[in-house]
């Protein structure tokens, strides 16, 4: 008999406890049952699949390579049951069906919030949650299953062959300070800004290896200039809003946000154009489109984003 006919749910999670305290009697401690039991399962397993899933030693358990590979999909067995509980909840209680969305900072102040808006209008009794990191996380994420959709800088690099990719626009990116900077009270509005009178400012940056901080990098490039010494880097909107708000600070916003936060007072664009341009895409896993939750996310996310901009 196959041996995944012989696994059960039970036995997955005998398999993550042990990866977690990488101890045979803490797991079997935690999951109520005797070490005996637990590390006679064990054998009968690595038997069946024909390798080992953990090296001994003596401070205790760790996976091998193929360990490490059963370990990853039992994470989004896991992860994909705990969606369909939570989703069959939502159902339960009348409403329809739960839809969980990460985002980047690229689309964390406008097209996402404005996009759940919309969907509550169309599902008022739609349960969201909504997570904002960087897209290398998100990504990873979105293919264990703890994310349906993922929605910020399009990443090629990321992209998963389980995964389908959609672009939903192009726009600049831009250079914010808070409304009474310097700059803008002075030298900005009588004659423009020149590359030289930001480099006396400390800068706030998205970090390294973001796609965000790529095209800043790629237009500074192109107009033969390079990152100024002692940037802070972070990846938070709210952390960011709050470092422009309260300093002289130089940041970075991709257009549609830079307007958001124009129109609410707290940011101004700086007057000196970047010749870079990023686009957004939304991400989900080509086995979630049926369920109405998402589909209708995708769906809002298509119409904020050829509506506004």
């Amino acid at each position: 008999m196959d041996w995944t006919h012989r696994l059960r749910l039970r036995q997955l999670q005998m398999l993550l406890s042990l990866a977690q305290t990488g101890n045979m009697s803490q797991s079997a401690q935690s999951l109520h049952t005797a070490q005996p039991a637990l590390s006679k399962w064990l054998k009968e397993l690595e038997e069946d699949l024909g390798f080992t899933l953990f090296e001994r030693h003596a401070r205790g358990l760790r996976p091998t390579p193929q360990g490490e590979a059963l370990i990853a999909h039992a994470r989004r067995i896991e992860a994909h049951l705990d969606v369909a509980r939570d989703d069959m909840q939502a159902l339960r209680d009348g409403g329809s069906g739960m839809v969980v969305v990460g985002t980047s900072g690229a689309s964390a102040s406008d097209v996402v919030p404005m996009a759940v808006l919309r969907l509550l209008e169309w599902l008022p009794r739609a349960q969201v949650r909504l997570a904002e990191s960087t897209m290398n996380v998100l990504m990873r994420q979105l293919a264990t299953g703890e994310l349906d959709v993922v929605v910020g800088r399009s990443a090629p690099e990321l992209h998963d062959s389980h995964i389908h990719a959609e672009m939903l626009y192009m726009e600049p990116i831009h250079l914010v300070a808070r409304p009474q900077h310097p700059l803008l009270l002075q030298r900005a509005a009588r004659e423009g800004l020149q590359w030289q009178d930001l480099m006396a400012y400390r800068w706030l940056v998205w970090p390294r290896g973001t796609p965000i901080r790529n095209a800043l990098e790629n237009a500074l490039a192109t107009a033969g200039h390079a990152l100024p010494s002692g940037c802070v880097e972070s990846n938070s909107v709210t952390l960011n809003l709050t470092l422009l708000g309260h300093s002289d600070m130089i940041g970075l916003a991709s257009h549609r946000a830079a307007l958001r936060f124009s129109q609410m007072g707290v940011l101004r664009v700086l007057p000196l154009r970047l010749s870079g341009f990023g686009s957004v895409s939304m991400y989900w896993r080509v086995n979630t489109i049926d369920r109405t939750a998402v589909a209708h996310t995708l769906r809002a996310l298509r119409e904020v984003a050829t509506h506004t901009g």
